[in-house]
Protein backbone atom coordinates (compact mmCIF):
# COMPACT_ATOMS: atom_id res chain seq x y z
CA UNK A 1 0.00 0.00 0.00
CA UNK A 2 1.39 3.38 -1.05
CA UNK A 3 1.80 6.35 1.52
CA UNK A 4 1.57 10.07 0.22
CA UNK A 5 0.96 13.57 2.01
CA UNK A 6 -2.09 14.29 -0.18
CA UNK A 7 -4.59 12.24 -2.32
CA UNK A 8 -6.28 14.49 -5.25
CA UNK A 9 -9.24 12.27 -6.56
CA UNK A 10 -10.41 13.57 -10.54
CA UNK A 11 -7.80 15.15 -12.84
CA UNK A 12 -10.17 18.00 -14.10
CA UNK A 13 -9.69 21.12 -14.34
CA UNK A 14 -10.38 21.58 -10.76
CA UNK A 15 -7.79 18.35 -9.86
CA UNK A 16 -4.89 19.57 -12.35
CA UNK A 17 -5.37 23.08 -10.60
CA UNK A 18 -4.91 21.39 -7.41
CA UNK A 19 -2.18 19.71 -8.40
CA UNK A 20 -0.15 23.13 -9.85
CA UNK A 21 -0.72 24.42 -6.11
CA UNK A 22 0.44 21.66 -4.62
CA UNK A 23 3.34 20.92 -5.92
CA UNK A 24 5.27 17.80 -3.56
CA UNK A 25 4.07 14.70 -1.82
CA UNK A 26 0.63 14.21 -4.04
CA UNK A 27 -0.68 11.89 -6.56
CA UNK A 28 -3.68 12.79 -8.78
CA UNK A 29 -6.15 9.36 -9.33
CA UNK A 30 -7.75 9.85 -12.57
CA UNK A 31 -10.39 7.05 -13.05
CA UNK A 32 -10.17 7.58 -16.98
CA UNK A 33 -7.50 6.10 -19.44
CA UNK A 34 -6.66 9.94 -20.79
CA UNK A 35 -6.56 13.08 -18.82
CA UNK A 36 -9.68 15.55 -20.60
CA UNK A 37 -11.45 12.41 -21.17
CA UNK A 38 -14.02 14.36 -19.10
CA UNK A 39 -14.42 16.62 -21.45
CA UNK A 40 -14.12 14.46 -24.66
CA UNK A 41 -17.33 11.75 -23.21
CA UNK A 42 -19.82 15.61 -23.79
CA UNK A 43 -21.50 16.18 -26.93
CA UNK A 44 -19.15 16.90 -29.78
CA UNK A 45 -20.37 20.16 -31.06
CA UNK A 46 -19.73 21.85 -27.28
CA UNK A 47 -17.66 24.91 -27.13
CA UNK A 48 -16.68 27.13 -24.01
CA UNK A 49 -18.48 30.26 -23.55
CA UNK A 50 -14.71 31.68 -22.17
CA UNK A 51 -12.18 33.09 -24.27
CA UNK A 52 -8.11 31.78 -24.17
CA UNK A 53 -7.46 34.40 -20.70
CA UNK A 54 -10.30 32.41 -18.98
CA UNK A 55 -10.61 28.99 -20.05
CA UNK A 56 -6.83 28.70 -19.07
CA UNK A 57 -5.62 27.46 -15.85
CA UNK A 58 -2.74 28.68 -14.28
CA UNK A 59 1.40 28.17 -15.45
CA UNK A 60 -0.22 27.64 -18.92
CA UNK A 61 -1.91 29.47 -21.23
CA UNK A 62 -4.54 27.69 -23.56
CA UNK A 63 -3.22 27.21 -27.43
CA UNK A 64 -6.61 29.06 -28.88
CA UNK A 65 -7.40 32.71 -30.44
CA UNK A 66 -10.74 32.06 -29.63
CA UNK A 67 -13.49 30.14 -27.28
CA UNK A 68 -12.28 26.40 -27.26
CA UNK A 69 -14.12 23.47 -28.42
CA UNK A 70 -14.94 20.54 -26.42
CA UNK A 71 -11.76 18.73 -28.23
CA UNK A 72 -9.06 21.41 -27.82
CA UNK A 73 -10.58 21.45 -24.07
CA UNK A 74 -9.61 18.03 -23.41
CA UNK A 75 -6.30 18.15 -25.11
CA UNK A 76 -5.08 21.40 -23.49
CA UNK A 77 -5.64 19.46 -20.04
CA UNK A 78 -3.42 16.66 -21.60
CA UNK A 79 -0.83 19.02 -21.89
CA UNK A 80 -1.45 20.90 -19.08
CA UNK A 81 -0.45 17.41 -16.75
CA UNK A 82 2.39 17.07 -19.08
CA UNK A 83 4.06 20.51 -19.00
CA UNK A 84 3.51 20.74 -15.15
CA UNK A 85 4.90 16.96 -15.04
CA UNK A 86 1.83 16.79 -12.40
CA UNK A 87 1.71 12.83 -10.88
CA UNK A 88 -1.15 11.71 -12.37
CA UNK A 89 -2.13 7.95 -12.14
CA UNK A 90 -4.81 7.43 -15.09
CA UNK A 91 -7.08 4.28 -15.32
CA UNK A 92 -7.41 4.52 -11.56
CA UNK A 93 -11.04 4.67 -9.94
CA UNK A 94 -11.77 5.17 -6.78
CA UNK A 95 -13.86 2.69 -5.04
CA UNK A 96 -14.35 3.97 -1.46
CA UNK A 97 -12.76 6.45 0.56
CA UNK A 98 -12.98 5.77 4.15
CA UNK A 99 -10.94 6.87 7.13
CA UNK A 100 -9.38 5.24 10.38
CA UNK A 101 -6.68 5.84 13.30
CA UNK A 102 -4.07 5.64 10.59
CA UNK A 103 -5.53 8.38 8.40
CA UNK A 104 -7.45 8.07 5.08
CA UNK A 105 -7.66 5.04 2.85
CA UNK A 106 -8.51 5.50 -1.01
CA UNK A 107 -9.58 1.88 -2.03
CA UNK A 108 -8.63 1.44 -6.14
CA UNK A 109 -9.05 -0.41 -8.84
CA UNK A 110 -5.30 -0.50 -8.92
CA UNK A 111 -4.32 -1.01 -5.18
CA UNK A 112 -5.30 0.84 -1.81
CA UNK A 113 -3.30 4.29 -0.80
CA UNK A 114 -2.71 6.06 2.66
CA UNK A 115 -3.07 9.46 2.69
CA UNK A 116 -3.02 12.40 5.50
CA UNK A 117 -5.41 14.66 3.31
CA UNK A 118 -7.64 14.40 0.40
CA UNK A 119 -8.92 16.82 -1.63
CA UNK A 120 -12.21 15.18 -3.55
CA UNK A 121 -12.02 17.19 -7.42
CA UNK A 122 -14.44 14.12 -8.82
CA UNK A 123 -18.04 13.35 -9.42
CA UNK A 124 -19.59 16.83 -9.15
CA UNK A 125 -21.89 15.85 -12.37
CA UNK A 126 -21.83 12.31 -12.46
CA UNK A 127 -25.38 11.18 -12.15
CA UNK A 128 -28.14 12.57 -14.64
CA UNK A 129 -31.14 13.90 -13.24
CA UNK A 130 -34.54 13.12 -15.07
CA UNK A 131 -37.70 13.55 -13.74
CA UNK A 132 -40.29 10.67 -12.30
CA UNK A 133 -42.37 10.21 -15.25
CA UNK A 134 -39.90 9.33 -17.51
CA UNK A 135 -40.55 6.04 -17.03
CA UNK A 136 -43.79 6.59 -18.36
CA UNK A 137 -43.12 6.76 -21.58
CA UNK A 138 -43.51 4.56 -23.90
CA UNK A 139 -40.42 1.87 -24.70
CA UNK A 140 -40.73 2.87 -28.48
CA UNK A 141 -39.09 6.49 -27.56
CA UNK A 142 -35.72 6.48 -27.43
CA UNK A 143 -34.34 8.32 -24.23
CA UNK A 144 -31.10 10.40 -23.79
CA UNK A 145 -29.62 12.31 -21.27
CA UNK A 146 -27.40 15.51 -22.01
CA UNK A 147 -24.43 13.79 -20.41
CA UNK A 148 -24.96 10.70 -23.13
CA UNK A 149 -25.89 12.70 -26.16
CA UNK A 150 -22.80 13.42 -28.29
CA UNK A 151 -24.89 14.15 -31.83
CA UNK A 152 -27.44 13.07 -34.07
CA UNK A 153 -26.67 9.71 -35.10
CA UNK A 154 -27.93 8.82 -31.63
CA UNK A 155 -31.63 9.82 -32.80
CA UNK A 156 -34.04 7.77 -33.98
CA UNK A 157 -35.82 9.11 -37.00
CA UNK A 158 -38.81 11.36 -36.13
CA UNK A 159 -39.55 14.67 -34.11
CA UNK A 160 -36.80 15.07 -31.40
CA UNK A 161 -38.06 16.23 -28.02
CA UNK A 162 -35.52 18.67 -26.05
CA UNK A 163 -36.58 18.71 -22.75
CA UNK A 164 -34.77 21.70 -20.83
CA UNK A 165 -34.16 25.40 -22.38
CA UNK A 166 -30.98 26.33 -20.96
CA UNK A 167 -27.67 26.32 -22.11
CA UNK A 168 -26.99 22.64 -22.33
CA UNK A 169 -30.69 22.23 -23.64
CA UNK A 170 -30.53 25.06 -26.32
CA UNK A 171 -26.62 23.99 -27.66
CA UNK A 172 -27.94 20.52 -28.10
CA UNK A 173 -31.53 21.79 -29.60
CA UNK A 174 -29.54 24.12 -31.94
CA UNK A 175 -27.86 20.60 -32.70
CA UNK A 176 -30.52 18.32 -33.42
CA UNK A 177 -32.55 20.83 -35.73
CA UNK A 178 -29.53 20.39 -38.56
CA UNK A 179 -31.25 16.94 -38.86
CA UNK A 180 -34.98 16.81 -37.67
CA UNK A 181 -37.79 18.44 -36.35
CA UNK A 182 -36.88 19.77 -33.31
CA UNK A 183 -39.00 20.70 -29.86
CA UNK A 184 -37.66 22.48 -26.90
CA UNK A 185 -39.45 22.60 -23.86
CA UNK A 186 -38.83 24.16 -20.75
CA UNK A 187 -38.73 28.05 -19.08
CA UNK A 188 -36.73 30.21 -20.55
CA UNK A 189 -34.04 30.97 -18.40
CA UNK A 190 -33.40 34.65 -19.68
CA UNK A 191 -30.41 35.40 -21.56
CA UNK A 192 -26.96 37.58 -21.54
CA UNK A 193 -28.04 40.49 -23.20
CA UNK A 194 -24.97 40.60 -25.85
CA UNK A 195 -23.60 37.95 -28.50
CA UNK A 196 -20.43 37.05 -26.54
CA UNK A 197 -18.56 36.00 -30.07
CA UNK A 198 -18.61 39.78 -30.92
CA UNK A 199 -16.28 42.78 -30.15
CA UNK A 200 -19.20 43.96 -28.08
CA UNK A 201 -18.95 41.28 -26.21
CA UNK A 202 -15.06 40.58 -25.72
CA UNK A 203 -15.05 43.48 -24.19
CA UNK A 204 -18.59 42.75 -21.93
CA UNK A 205 -16.45 39.26 -21.00
CA UNK A 206 -14.22 41.14 -18.57
CA UNK A 207 -16.64 42.83 -16.41
CA UNK A 208 -18.79 39.68 -16.40
CA UNK A 209 -15.91 37.29 -15.29
CA UNK A 210 -14.63 40.13 -12.76
CA UNK A 211 -18.55 39.77 -11.13
CA UNK A 212 -18.64 36.68 -11.74
CA UNK A 213 -15.43 35.68 -9.87
CA UNK A 214 -15.42 38.81 -7.18
CA UNK A 215 -18.15 40.34 -6.72
CA UNK A 216 -20.94 37.33 -6.53
CA UNK A 217 -20.00 35.25 -3.60
CA UNK A 218 -20.89 33.51 -0.39
CA UNK A 219 -19.57 36.59 1.17
CA UNK A 220 -21.36 39.44 -0.46
CA UNK A 221 -25.25 39.97 0.12
CA UNK A 222 -25.55 40.29 -3.72
CA UNK A 223 -23.55 37.61 -4.29
CA UNK A 224 -25.76 35.20 -1.70
CA UNK A 225 -29.08 36.57 -3.64
CA UNK A 226 -27.62 35.58 -7.00
CA UNK A 227 -26.01 32.23 -6.09
CA UNK A 228 -29.44 31.18 -4.87
CA UNK A 229 -31.27 32.38 -7.74
CA UNK A 230 -29.31 30.58 -9.87
CA UNK A 231 -29.55 26.78 -7.82
CA UNK A 232 -33.18 27.27 -8.32
CA UNK A 233 -33.76 28.76 -11.51
CA UNK A 234 -29.92 27.97 -13.14
CA UNK A 235 -27.98 30.37 -14.98
CA UNK A 236 -29.20 32.52 -17.94
CA UNK A 237 -28.60 31.54 -21.64
CA UNK A 238 -25.10 32.77 -22.46
CA UNK A 239 -23.89 32.17 -26.04
CA UNK A 240 -27.49 31.30 -27.33
CA UNK A 241 -30.62 33.75 -28.08
CA UNK A 242 -34.08 33.12 -28.32
CA UNK A 243 -33.62 34.45 -32.10
CA UNK A 244 -30.87 31.82 -32.51
CA UNK A 245 -33.51 29.35 -32.17
CA UNK A 246 -36.58 30.21 -33.80
CA UNK A 247 -34.35 30.89 -36.79
CA UNK A 248 -33.29 27.39 -36.47
CA UNK A 249 -36.63 26.25 -36.62
CA UNK A 250 -36.37 25.30 -33.22
CA UNK A 251 -40.58 24.86 -31.98
CA UNK A 252 -40.89 26.15 -28.48
CA UNK A 253 -43.08 24.93 -26.09
CA UNK A 254 -43.84 25.41 -22.11
CA UNK A 255 -43.12 22.64 -19.34
CA UNK A 256 -43.29 18.87 -19.46
CA UNK A 257 -46.07 18.12 -16.90
CA UNK A 258 -46.12 14.13 -17.31
CA UNK A 259 -47.17 11.73 -19.65
CA UNK A 260 -50.51 10.30 -21.20
CA UNK A 261 -50.97 6.68 -23.14
CA UNK A 262 -47.05 6.67 -23.06
CA UNK A 263 -46.44 10.20 -25.02
CA UNK A 264 -45.31 13.26 -23.22
CA UNK A 265 -48.02 16.13 -22.48
CA UNK A 266 -47.29 19.48 -22.07
CA UNK A 267 -48.23 21.53 -19.15
CA UNK A 268 -50.86 23.20 -21.44
CA UNK A 269 -52.43 19.68 -21.71
CA UNK A 270 -51.06 18.86 -25.25
CA UNK A 271 -50.08 15.16 -26.29
CA UNK A 272 -46.90 14.68 -28.48
CA UNK A 273 -48.02 12.05 -30.48
CA UNK A 274 -45.35 11.83 -33.06
CA UNK A 275 -42.31 12.28 -30.66
CA UNK A 276 -39.76 10.00 -31.83
CA UNK A 277 -36.42 10.60 -29.08
CA UNK A 278 -36.78 12.79 -26.10
CA UNK A 279 -33.54 14.53 -24.80
CA UNK A 280 -33.51 15.14 -21.35
CA UNK A 281 -31.63 18.56 -20.16
CA UNK A 282 -32.55 18.49 -16.56
CA UNK A 283 -29.43 19.11 -15.24
CA UNK A 284 -27.00 16.23 -13.15
CA UNK A 285 -26.55 15.48 -9.45
CA UNK A 286 -22.98 14.33 -7.90
CA UNK A 287 -22.03 10.73 -7.36
CA UNK A 288 -19.98 10.53 -4.37
CA UNK A 289 -21.44 7.28 -2.78
CA UNK A 290 -17.81 5.99 -2.78
CA UNK A 291 -17.01 8.33 0.17
CA UNK A 292 -17.82 6.20 3.25
CA UNK A 293 -17.96 9.02 5.52
CA UNK A 294 -20.41 11.40 7.38
CA UNK A 295 -20.04 14.49 5.67
CA UNK A 296 -22.90 14.92 3.40
CA UNK A 297 -26.63 16.97 3.80
CA UNK A 298 -29.94 14.99 3.24
CA UNK A 299 -29.93 15.79 -0.45
CA UNK A 300 -26.23 14.22 -1.27
CA UNK A 301 -24.18 17.46 -1.16
CA UNK A 302 -21.33 17.71 0.95
CA UNK A 303 -21.48 20.07 4.53
CA UNK A 304 -18.16 22.35 3.86
CA UNK A 305 -17.09 25.72 4.25
CA UNK A 306 -15.08 27.06 0.70
CA UNK A 307 -14.47 23.54 -0.13
CA UNK A 308 -13.52 22.18 3.86
CA UNK A 309 -15.28 19.37 5.26
CA UNK A 310 -16.95 20.49 8.38
CA UNK A 311 -17.22 16.77 9.49
CA UNK A 312 -13.87 15.43 8.98
CA UNK A 313 -10.79 16.89 9.47
CA UNK A 314 -8.23 16.54 6.37
CA UNK A 315 -11.01 16.31 3.57
CA UNK A 316 -11.16 18.56 1.17
CA UNK A 317 -13.34 19.34 -2.22
CA UNK A 318 -12.80 21.29 -5.32
CA UNK A 319 -15.08 22.29 -7.98
CA UNK A 320 -18.16 22.49 -7.03
CA UNK A 321 -20.83 24.25 -7.96
CA UNK A 322 -20.99 27.74 -6.25
CA UNK A 323 -18.44 26.43 -3.63
CA UNK A 324 -17.46 30.06 -2.78
CA UNK A 325 -18.59 32.23 -6.18
CA UNK A 326 -20.74 32.13 -9.04
CA UNK A 327 -17.18 31.24 -11.26
CA UNK A 328 -16.53 28.26 -8.53
CA UNK A 329 -17.10 25.27 -11.16
CA UNK A 330 -15.45 27.38 -14.14
CA UNK A 331 -12.13 26.97 -15.63
CA UNK A 332 -11.24 30.14 -13.90
CA UNK A 333 -12.42 29.83 -10.57
CA UNK A 334 -10.84 26.83 -9.74
CA UNK A 335 -7.66 28.30 -9.76
CA UNK A 336 -8.55 30.55 -6.50
CA UNK A 337 -10.39 27.96 -4.60
CA UNK A 338 -7.22 25.26 -5.33
CA UNK A 339 -5.09 28.57 -3.93
CA UNK A 340 -7.59 28.77 -1.02
CA UNK A 341 -7.85 25.46 0.10
CA UNK A 342 -3.76 24.67 0.00
CA UNK A 343 -3.37 27.06 2.75
CA UNK A 344 -5.80 25.33 5.05
CA UNK A 345 -4.11 21.91 3.82
CA UNK A 346 -1.15 23.51 6.47
CA UNK A 347 -3.17 23.45 9.02
CA UNK A 348 -5.11 20.13 8.48
CA UNK A 349 -2.13 17.95 9.34
CA UNK A 350 -2.05 19.16 13.02
CA UNK A 351 -6.63 18.78 13.71
CA UNK A 352 -6.44 15.45 12.06
CA UNK A 353 -3.30 14.24 14.47
CA UNK A 354 -5.39 15.40 17.48
CA UNK A 355 -8.63 14.73 16.33
CA UNK A 356 -8.44 11.51 14.45
CA UNK A 357 -9.75 9.01 17.46
CA UNK A 358 -12.82 11.52 17.48
CA UNK A 359 -13.71 10.44 14.04
CA UNK A 360 -12.59 7.34 13.70
CA UNK A 361 -15.74 6.00 16.23
CA UNK A 362 -18.09 8.25 14.47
Amino acid sequence: MDRVGTVVIGAGQAGLAMGYCLREDFVILEQNDRVGDCWRERYDSLRLFSLPRYASLPGLRIGTRDCPSRDEMADYLEQYAVHHELPVRTGVRVTRLSRDEEGFLVETSAGDWRADQVVVAAGMHSTPRRPSYADELDPSIRQLHSLEYRNTDQLADGTVLVVGAANSGTDIALDAVKTHRTLLAGRHPGQVPVDIDSTVGHVFTPVVMFLFKYVLTRRTPMGRKAIANAVQKGLPLTRNKLDHLDAAGIERLGRIDGVRDGRPVTADGDVLDDVRTVVWCTGSDPDHSWIDLPVFEDDGRPRHERGVSADVPGLFFLGLDFQYAIASASIQGVDRDARYLVKRLGQATLRSTLMLPRVALE
